[in-house]
């Protein structure tokens, strides 16, 4: 297939740039923001960049993984993020080729509902464990991690689109 006029060939995506840009979004969601509900979860949002770009490399066992460590780090009920980042994946990647069709704004848009039964799983999981109902503040963090998608895409694909022997007639 041809691609579309304006489309760019993209690089291959480095493992270590992969791995170190969720470690970075892991370390993100390590800091100390209290129990602030509607805070958006960086670490969501990179899995699934990383899940609908590259859904061989990232999967479910990184999500899973990332969210029990998230949980611990919380203190929170072991394996509701794992839960929760698991569902996530599951449906992004399911989505993955579908998704790649829209610009980032419909991306976004398509990823909305993703991230919402996301923080639905961790509400549901939170209140069987005898936890308190967040307020209506709670259902701004999947509006702003939606807000964080073409943010992140911009940033973690521009790697991917310099040329791979740049020179003065093509300096990107």
């Amino acid at each position: 297939m041809i691609m579309p006029r304006g489309h760019v060939l993209l690089l291959p995506a480095n493992p270590i740039f992969i791995w170190g840009s969720l470690a970075i979004a892991l370390l993100i969601d390590f800091l100390p923001l209290g129990r602030v509900v509607w805070v958006p979860d960086v670490l969501a949002v990179v899995l699934v960049f990383w899940s609908v770009h590259q859904p061989r490399r990232v999967g479910l066992l990184a999500a899973f993984v990332f969210g029990l460590a998230l949980d611990v780090h919380q203190a929170a009920l072991l394996g509701q993020h794992a839960l929760a980042f698991s569902v996530l994946i599951y449906f992004a990647i399911m989505l993955h080729r579908r998704i790649l069709w829209f610009s980032l704004l419909g991306q976004a848009i398509q990823l909305l509902p993703l991230f919402a039964v996301a923080h639905a799983v961790t509400t549901a999981l939170r209140l069987i464990g005898g936890g308190a109902l967040p307020g209506w503040q709670a259902l701004l963090a999947p509006l702003l991690e939606m807000a964080l998608w073409p943010i992140v895409s911009t940033l973690l694909l521009a790697p991917q689109r310099r040329a791979p022997n740049s020179d003065l007639n093509r300096p990107l």
